[in-house]
């Protein structure tokens, strides 16, 4: 059984939930009447699908809004334009805001069995350049780029491959797709709806110019050399991403699309006017015209925000900055507004399992060693002192929204227990005190634990210091070594760095349909036992195979979960994992529920007061549709 990295769902008929079908007629954004009225666009009735996504405002929480408008964010790096693809979240199938899949740019997918995806495409829909978006995306890519060898040296993507064997794509007309197994895949839909998604398509009538198959020979061999690449293969490869938004030239299915070529410190994204969603008076979304995205020092972006001088912002911004942007708010203009972030842990302790010393990598396997260090921590404090008492403290598990929640795993072995702590440290033979009261390993040297941060804030200095005076009351010493992500990585995969802090799950409202691959070690960038999940990775390549009974039963039960053909057995795959990480403590976490601040321009409506913070699923903003966001006029 192949182990994906993404979340799953179950397999069934997707519905409509959430949305509406069809409308008596449909009206347009007023910039783009001129280009209409010049022959340049056809009406908006030609450039909509059929049957265009009507938005169910009354579910969603919305009220019809009112088109125009340029919508300001900043963001610190180029490479964030990438963003632009999560925030405006369209996909095949997308979550809504109760994290149910649903169609989007799909009308509607058949599951049989959870093997068979017959993808039925809307008729009539067109890439933001008007071209047809048919089946043939869908096979030029599956035919011409996956299973091209010099485009996918290795095949199509790892996310596709069920039991080491790829499916059977067919198409049997312009609006139909046929994924089939031969053995279930709870991940694909879950994949297809991520907020870094699975492309199975690719505009074929704009790519196909760079692909030795369709292309003039000579006229390909003069773009390889206007763009500097190495062969026609890079040349595609670099032109067709996406995901990454840096093609201005690239038709895409977003809300908006990239006007503006890299570099820039000002990147415009202009309105789509083939997007095929409406509002429930036929309106065609989205609202706001135009979005532009600056780029700045990331350092400087609470205090640009704080001025007024981004319309919406979360991304660079911290539960510290709070307090500032809330002062600022009435004199600037803006609202400031909390969500809660969606990760099983804000923060974590890593003790690495892998450790290459043997005494280190011994001490950190011995469960009771793992439950001293979490028995010795202070969260109450911690939360009272850094988050102002509005987090949530406990283990690194799910949270109360999730349905798989009980109380038990977030508190297990999480109760401020010093004299508990020191019985455990005691019974494991470390009694052996230095002059200064510190312990000492079981070879004679200091128990001293190096915990490498990386965040470039003091958010997690902040957190160690306080660890750390509650840590000398068991004899453990505490040392913080800052550094930056790349080498904290490096060490932690080399079995060099003994501990790390970070964020916990990263999906902490799993549903029973959700894949549990997370408790699992099946990914080397998984702290507590990278070589783990190298190992699996590289298929043997490199790493260390599982030694560790405890490692060895998570991978079986994730291995049950995918097997598994009732909801019942997947619940039950789920429930033993996460019993299995609240007793065993693999991480020490620390608390969740920290609160994002977002600031949001005064008069931008849409965006709730309530929402939660995630990446997948969530895609941040994208959850809530930014193509429904609008600016209500100047007061």
């Amino acid at each position: 059984m192949k182990f994906f990295r993404r979340c799953s769902v179950a397999a069934v008929l997707l519905s409509l939930a959430g949305f509406s079908q069809g409308a008596a007629a449909y009206s347009q954004a007023p910039s783009l009447d001129e280009r209409v009225a010049a022959g340049e666009l056809p009406p908006v009735e030609e450039r909509l699908p059929a049957q265009p996504l009507q938005l169910d405002f009354d579910a969603m929480g919305k009220k019809a809004g009112q088109f125009g408008g340029s919508l300001t964010m900043l963001m610190g790096k180029e490479k964030d334009t990438r963003r632009m693809t999560v925030y405006g979240y369209a996909r095949l199938v997308r979550y809504n805001q109760k994290l149910e899949l649903v169609p989007d740019i799909l009308e509607s997918v058949d599951v049989e069995n959870g093997r068979v995806f017959t993808l039925h495409l809307r008729e009539g829909h067109r890439w933001s350049d008007g071209a047809p978006f048919t089946s043939e995306d869908f096979r030029y890519w599956w035919e011409d780029v996956a299973n091209n060898e010099s485009l996918y040296p290795v095949g199509p993507p790892a996310e596709l491959k069920v039991n080491d064997k790829f499916p059977t794509v067919s198409f049997p007309d312009a609006t139909t797709v046929r994924y089939e197994w031969q053995d279930p895949n709870p991940d694909f839909l879950a994949a297809l709806a991520s907020a870094a998604p699975l492309y199975i398509y690719t505009p074929s009538h704009y790519m196909k110019q760079f692909n030795e198959k369709y292309a003039d020979p000579a006229e390909l061999s003069k773009r390889v050399e206007q763009y500097q690449k190495r062969d026609w293969a890079a040349l595609h490869t670099s032109l067709g991403r996406l995901y990454r938004c840096d093609n201005p030239n690239l038709p895409v299915l977003q809300p908006w699309h990239q006007t503006t070529a890299s570099p820039s410190s000002r990147y415009r994204f202009e309105r789509n006017p083939y997007f095929h969603r409406v509002d429930p008076d036929g309106r065609q979304l989205p609202y706001i015209d135009t979005v532009v995205m600056g780029i700045t020092e990331s350092k400087l972006i609470p205090a640009k925000a704080a001025t007024g001088e981004t319309d919406l912002q979360a991304q660079y911004l911290r539960f510290s900055d709070f307090t500032l942007l809330k002062r600022n708010a009435p004199e600037y203009g803006f609202r400031v507004v909390l969500w809660q972030i969606a990760k099983g842990a804000h923060q974590a302790l890593f003790p690495n399992l892998n450790h290459n010393d043997p005494v280190w990598r011994d001490l950190f396997r011995d469960v009771r060693f793992r439950r001293a260090l979490s028995m010795a921590i202070n969260r109450q404090e911690i939360n009272r002192v850094i988050y102002y008492g509005m987090a949530v403290t406990g283990q690194n598990t799910l949270l109360p929204r999730s349905p798989l929640y009980k109380p038990e795993y977030r508190e297990r072995w999480a109760e401020f227990d010093i004299a508990g702590a020191n019985a455990l440290l005691d019974e494991i033979g470390l009694t052996d005190r230095d002059a200064a009261g510190m312990r000492k390993l079981p070879d004679g040297r200091s128990l001293e634990i190096i915990v490498e941060t990386f965040d470039g804030t003091s958010e997690q200095a902040d957190v160690l210091q306080l660890i750390a005076d509650s840590w000398s009351q068991i004899g453990v010493k505490l040392h913080i070594k800052p550094s930056n992500l790349d080498n904290v990585r490096r060490r932690v995969y080399a079995g060099e760095a003994q501990m790390t802090i970070s964020s916990g799950l990263e999906n902490g409202i799993a549903t029973v349909a959700n894949s549990p691959y997370e408790l699992a070690p099946v990914k080397q960038e998984y702290y507590q036992w990278p070589k783990f999940g190298q190992y699996y990775e590289t298929h043997g390549a490199a790493g260390e195979p599982i030694d560790m009974v405890e490692a060895k039963q998570l991978m079986e039960l994730l291995h049950s979960w995918y097997g598994a053909e009732s909801e019942e057995a997947r619940r039950e795959a789920w429930q033993q994992m996460l019993e299995m990480h609240a007793d065993n403590v693999f991480s020490i976490g620390i608390l969740a529920g920290v609160m994002q601040p977002v600031a949001i321009d005064s008069r931008l409506q849409n965006v709730p007061d309530e929402g939660i913070w995630n990446w997948d699923p969530g895609a941040h903003f994208g959850l809530y549709s930014p193509d429904t966001f609008w600016f209500a006029p100047e007061p």
